[in-house]
């Protein structure tokens, strides 16, 4: 099953305490509409595409949209692994629109050339394409997908590359009263682009691309998804921002007025705050998933909810040796410039017309610029997905 960290996991502004609430920037109106309009466009020059929209209700039940364009609430097969029985692949055409109702965690999928098998298991529960298992019937198709939660307050729809670069997509969301937003995400092309500049990086990071049945790259893994190959990678970086801290202290801003900031200092290897929190080294594989090892959220504070997502942003972008103020004195010109840091999530960014779009889990967090790659209103008419070109 695909993992859905990138948009109802682990995301700053998804936590408790986050670092950018889209919702506390709407203006106070009434309850959304019961549905918004998805309008499917399609640039990728294949004249096959197909989308698929599924997420749960705020009730809890499973929904998808049928080939017609109707909701379609799934039943609880008998066993593991039931075909989906209703088709619900959405061809995209000119201008193909579909009302969509409330529905939380929810993706818009778009595949060409072929059709996407999904499956039941009981609950029901849906079994989404994977882009891990070679065994999975989807695995060697062409296929990515955008997200959203439309509830009551809003809808909000980002781009995610937390697990994968595939088949670019943007978004485009029209408002009744509040004007119209946009997110370019890749260009056509970009599956090469990110791929050449991963295999030019070398080391582990070319083993990040997948490669379809014709040679070319069909997507390309984030680094979190094959962090074996990464043992120790960071340990050496991060070994100085120990040190750094041993004599110097680190201040974390929660973003939260009710929070405030926190200050830490290492000791005895760990790293301390002022509020009692302590963080124990991380290893590679903690950063890159950004929820394993101190970063693991369960049973969490919300001092802890806020100084997680700031502390694995730095590390991601390696910027903890030049700014002990996190993240407000934040460069988005200095990311990524340790020899040794993300470059899935640099390579990605730097592919990116404007920079918006997650390419690890807290991604959003920013002392002020959006890096997010999300559209979000209280007042939705028409969100626009658009599929452009894999090569």
């Amino acid at each position: 099953m695909v993992s859905r960290r990138g948009f109802l996991g682990l995301t700053a502004a998804a936590l408790a305490v986050p670092a950018v609430s889209a919702l506390s920037s709407l203006p106070a109106a009434a309850a959304t509409p019961a549905t918004f309009t998805l309008s499917l466009a399609n640039d990728s020059g294949s004249g096959t595409v197909y989308a698929y929209v599924t997420g749960t209700t705020p009730d809890g039940k499973l929904v998808l949209i049928d080939a017609g364009g109707s909701p379609y609430y799934p039943d609880s097969p008998s066993g593991e692994l039931t075909p989906l029985p209703v088709d619900c692949a959405i061809p995209v055409g000119s201008g193909k629109q579909v009302s969509v109702p409330k529905m939380a965690g929810a993706r818009i999928y778009f595949v060409t050339d072929a059709k996407l098998d999904f499956f039941l298991n009981p609950g029901p529960a849906l079994v989404h394409p994977s882009f891990l298992n070679s065994g999975d019937p989807n695995f060697a198709k062409n296929w990515s997908f955008a997200e959203f939660t439309f509830n009551d307050a809003q809808l909000f729809a980002n781009i995610s590359y937390v697990d994968f670069v595939g088949l670019p997509l943007s978004l485009g969301l029209t408002t009744s009263s509040s004007g119209s937003q946009s997110v370019p995400g890749l260009p056509s092309g970009s599956v090469d682009a990110v791929a050449s500049g991963l295999n030019a990086q070398g080391g582990s990071w070319a083993q990040l691309v997948q490669t379809g049945s014709d040679g070319k790259p069909l997507r390309v893994l984030s680094a979190q998804h094959k962090a074996d190959q990464f043992s120790g990678y960071l340990d050496g970086y991060i070994d100085q921002v120990w040190q750094k801290y041993a004599s110097e202290t680190l201040t974390v801003d929660s973003q939260n007025p009710s929070l405030g900031k926190f200050t830490g200092k290492v000791s005895g290897g760990t790293l301390t705050f002022d509020n009692g929190e302590t963080f124990a080294k991380p290893a590679t594989a903690d950063v890159w998933s950004c929820d394993s090892g101190p970063f693991n959220l369960q049973g969490a504070s919300d001092a802890r909810k806020a100084i997680v997502p700031r502390l694995a942003a730095a590390l991601n972008r390696t910027t903890l040796l030049d700014n002990a103020n996190q993240p407000d004195g934040e460069d988005p010109a200095k990311f990524y410039q340790n020899a040794e840091t993300n470059h899935y999530a640099r390579i990605v960014h730097g592919k990116l017309p404007d920079n918006r779009g997650y390419a690890f889990p807290y991604d959003d967090v920013t002392p002020g610029q959006d890096f997010s790659g999300s559209v979000f209103a209280g007042d939705p008419v028409t969100l626009t997905v658009t599929v452009s070109a894999t090569h």
